[in-house]
């Protein structure tokens, strides 16, 4: 059997594998450096749930599949059918010892072993189809892990006397490599035979085993560290304190009568005595009265009875406690800022992603609390999951804050060189667009938006909209969309918030009055709006970027619009096939762009996306109507200078049904732009050197750019 080892070197990383034989010699016997010793050392002096350096010294473990690389990007080669469990945490050797002899009871048990930070154990057990094959594909061997993994958990969780550390069940999770001279090793493990799963399993609750709190100190004040908690009840009793005595206290009388009420109040809120007696002794410092002060307490220790029955909280501050101790027990909660909505995910449960908090889901955390005996409210749940205790979270930042180093390879050229057509700037032109787009996540310039978009045009079945979907990576997919409605323009707005790609599927579906408010989002630099529920308009920062499909090549109807698409026929179908390396892509953007590399398009840019896109602007029938019946002079004192009345009397002449008053009439009705009057004035102001394709006319070779100007007055007259 082969095993996945990887090791981080500078920010990179070199995978490997291993014979099983050879990695279970590799525990047993530590290198001379003793790297795992080192962070068993070391982590007694680190901090709970701070990272430790030594850990990254250790290579990593994968045992449930042999991994390669595919152009860069991580893959699946052989599936190995391994579940690695991971028992703690456990208080020292002796614990140890103990699980790993309860895994071995077992005979699905492959191998049980010491963690490497000295406090777990990993446990390996066998899983396969009832006819002893495996799944051979990744997407089949992802399906069978987690199927496998749940239960695993449900059947080694009775055996073990401490609790299985649940994690995302994946074909990578690892485990560093450890040191243990005595694991158990069965040569002929017998496996668990499971079906091929054909979908994700169901979220099912993993319902932990609760253990009654017998200390007075930790029922008071649950799950708060012991320093605190303690400094919180003893203020809390010598408020009380000074609350009861009569005529006042101040600093320099007499200590006796308010210690001793004070340490009344202490015992009865279960405050240990030393812990009493340090603390005055502290805050009420004096030499020469220390020894009383810790006789008096120890007088009243000894004196009162029902030790921790009534605390010194208030009831408002008990509840509040009490809530915030249930939630952080229970719960993770996060704030998107994105989706503008509290996410939550069950802490020891097989719930390993976060999910939108709905009303359901609050219901469900009222009535848990309320089932803990928790006095808690509908108002009171609300009010806590929309507060500052719940911390904000935006996946687009977090996941730019966390990529790698770039490893310099150019995989954004790359992943544009897919995309076969023969634009010849298309890869520099689609890098500078990724840039942008990344940019705009990041919040660089919220001055500007990013308003060029791609255009992939091409037949159908070419894998358009797919290669759209992939430039997003998988854990960001909730933020992709190629559904957007621009007649309702509200929502349409609140998509730039709210999403970081919007895919136009289907462009030459966008109807002539929706592209208006098209150029209008297209170059939104912020989203100004009130949000739904909110009670003032709110500036939001837009970090949507556009990229649009289309079957239809004829698209743009607007030539002074056209600089906005990345127009590109596409002539065979893309390659999305091959794995995306997304981490690398991502890293290359933010590193480029860190380092002066320009996003934005400047005026040279455009000029290119104007000729470009020349091939994909409609020629309205009108236009087309003209040219073939005129052109514009080569040479001066050739054709003859012609009104646009008589160019429109001489193709009345030549076409039967066209007619100034329903060229008018129409611009009225269906126009309203465009008035009687204004084309009257557009028409006998304006000169057009042309040339009859019968024969010549005069003037000007720059005539043809003045027909342009009123070419829109021409369109309508069609």
């Amino acid at each position: 059997m082969k095993i996945t080892q990887i090791r981080e070197k500078e920010d990179a990383e070199a995978l490997s594998v291993l014979d099983f034989d050879l990695l279970m010699e590799k525990i047993k016997t530590e290198t001379k450096t003793r790297p795992v010793t080192g962070l068993r050392q070391a982590l007694h002096f680190v901090l709970p749930g701070e990272p430790c350096s030594f850990a990254g010294k250790l290579p990593k473990i994968m045992p449930a599949a042999v991994f390669g690389r595919v152009n860069g990007v991580r893959r699946m080669k052989v599936y190995n059918g391994i579940v690695e469990l991971t028992v703690g945490p456990l208080a020292g050797k002796v614990e140890v010892e103990l699980v790993k002899k309860k895994a071995a009871d077992l005979p699905q048990t492959m191998f049980a072993y010491m963690g490497s930070s000295g406090n777990s154990v990993k446990i390996w057990t066998l899983f396969t189809r009832p006819d002893g094959t495996l799944p051979q594909t990744q997407e089949e061997a992802e399906l069978f892990q987690a199927h496998a993994y749940r239960l695993a958990v449900k059947c080694y969780q009775p055996q073990i006397p401490f609790d299985i550390q649940l994690k995302e069940p994946l074909l990578e999770q690892y485990s560093r490599l450890s040191y243990d001279p005595a694991p158990f090793y069965r040569k002929n493990a017998v496996p668990f035979y499971l079906s091929q799963p054909f979908g994700m399993p169901k979220e099912m609750t993993y319902r932990e085993r609760t253990v009654t709190e017998k200390s007075p100190l930790n029922r008071a004040v649950p799950g708060y560290a012991a320093e605190d908690a303690l400094a919180l009840m003893y203020e809390a009793a010598l408020r009380k304190t000074f609350q009861s005595m009569e005529e006042g206290w101040r600093r320099n009388d007499d200590l006796q009568p308010m210690v001793v009420r004070l340490a009344e109040n202490c015992f009865l809120s279960g405050i240990p005595e030393e812990e009493v007696v340090r603390r005055t002794i502290h805050r009420y410092y004096d030499s020469g009265q220390s020894v009383l002060v810790r006789e008096m307490i120890g007088n009243v220790y000894q004196e009162c009875k029902g030790f921790g029955k009534k605390g010194g909280l208030t009831k408002e501050q008990y509840l509040n406690m009490q809530t915030e101790e249930f939630m952080n027990r229970r719960y993770e909660f996060r704030y998107n800022t994105q989706m503008s909505e509290v996410e939550y995910r069950e802490r020891c449960s097989f719930y390993f992603r976060f999910r939108p908090l709905d009303k359901r889901a609050q219901n469900s955390i009222l009535l848990d609390a309320q089932s803990e005996g928790i006095a808690v409210w509908d108002r009171d749940v609300d009010r806590y999951l929309h507060s500052n205790r719940v911390p904000v979270y935006n996946p687009l930042e977090e996941f730019i804050f966390h990529l790698p180093n770039w490893d310099q390879k150019d995989r954004i050229a790359e992943l544009a060189g897919r995309v076969p057509c023969d634009n010849p700037h298309w890869t520099m032109l689609f890098h500078r667009w990724f840039l942008n787009m990344v940019a705009h996540w990041r919040g660089f310039d919220k001055q500007h938006a990013n308003s060029t978009s791609p255009l992939l045009v091409g037949a159908q079945g070419t894998r358009k909209s797919t290669f759209c979907r992939d430039l997003i990576p998988p854990e960001l997919r909730g933020y992709y969309t190629d559904s957007i409605d621009f007649s309702r323009k509200r929502d349409a707005e609140m998509y730039l918030n709210r999403f970081a790609l919007i895919n136009i599927d289907e462009f030459d579906q966008v109807t002539l009055t929706q592209q208006g408010f098209l150029k209008h989002i297209l170059q939104k630099p912020v989203v100004n709006l009130r949000k739904p529920h909110g009670s003032s308009v709110q500036e939001l920062q837009r970090y949507a970027s556009f990229i649009a499909t289309s079957n239809q090549k004829d698209l743009l109807t607007d030539p002074s619009g056209s600089r906005r698409f990345i127009c590109i026929e596409v002539k065979d179908t893309i390659d999305t096939a091959r794995p995306i390396d997304y981490q690398q892509l991502y890293a290359q953007a933010m590193y480029e762009i860190y380092h002066g590399e320009r996003y934005w398009f400047d005026d040279k840019d455009e000029a290119i996306l104007t000729q470009a896109n020349r091939e994909f602007e409609q020629t309205p029938p009108a236009i087309q109507l003209f040219y073939h019946y005129f052109k514009a002079a080569k040479e001066d004192g050739e054709g003859e200078y012609l009104s646009p009345v008589e160019i429109l009397d001489y193709l009345q002449k030549r076409i039967s049904g066209l007619s100034k008053n329903s060229a008018c009439q129409f611009i009225s009705d269906d126009n309203p732009d465009y008035s009687r009057t204004n084309l009257v004035w557009t028409l006998y102001s304006s000169l057009i050197v042309l040339k009859s394709s019968e024969g010549s006319s005069g003037a000007s070779a720059s005539a043809l750019s003045a027909i342009i100007a009123f070419e829109r007055t021409i369109i309508i007259l069609s």
